[in-house]
């Protein structure tokens, strides 16, 4: 007997990640920020690429190029709040009162389109679709987060 159907489990394992995710910004907000803890997440994240070396995830290039762009489209509002400030010597990501709202938010759409997509792809293409459009959304954040890093530390702004 199943307690949870393939749909159920679907929808609330990437729930359970992105309440993890939310909890992991909002803790590694406390920590300083650098040019190495910027780059590492798309760099460790890529690694989800080998999926795409197994028959069952294969779907047109269109549909890759497709949900990356999607993510680019996505990363938006997570560049648009991204800030830094000093805090003794160390630089930080300043806490966005919007954050929260937009990772929430984004989760609302992924599971919108995950619903709109749920009987047009197997599992595993599914997969590596929302993994093809969070990667989109991670690269151009980070790129973004990365540049802004390098003009904060050469001309600092301090709080007061």
């Amino acid at each position: 007997m199943h307690i949870l159907s393939t749909t159920a489990l679907g929808m609330l394992i990437p729930l359970l990640m992105a309440t993890a995710v939310i909890f992991l910004r909002l803790r590694g907000q406390k920590k300083p920020v650098s040019a190495r803890r910027i780059i590492l997440p798309p760099l460790f994240m890529s690694t989800g690429f080998a999926m795409f070396h197994f028959p069952e995830t294969a779907t047109p290039l269109i549909y890759h190029v497709i949900a990356f762009g999607a993510g680019m489209i996505l990363s938006i509002p997570l560049i648009m709040t991204s800030r830094f400030e000093i805090v003794g010597q160390d630089v930080y990501l300043k806490r966005s009162k919007a954050f929260f709202m937009i990772l929430l938010a984004l989760l609302v759409i992924r599971t919108v389109i995950k619903l709109w997509v749920n009987d047009s792809f197997s599992v595993m293409q599914t997969a590596g679709l929302f993994f093809v459009l969070a990667y989109g959304m991670i690269v151009p954040w980070r790129l973004a987060m990365l540049y802004m890093y390098r003009q904060f530390t050469k001309n600092p702004v301090r709080e007061s």
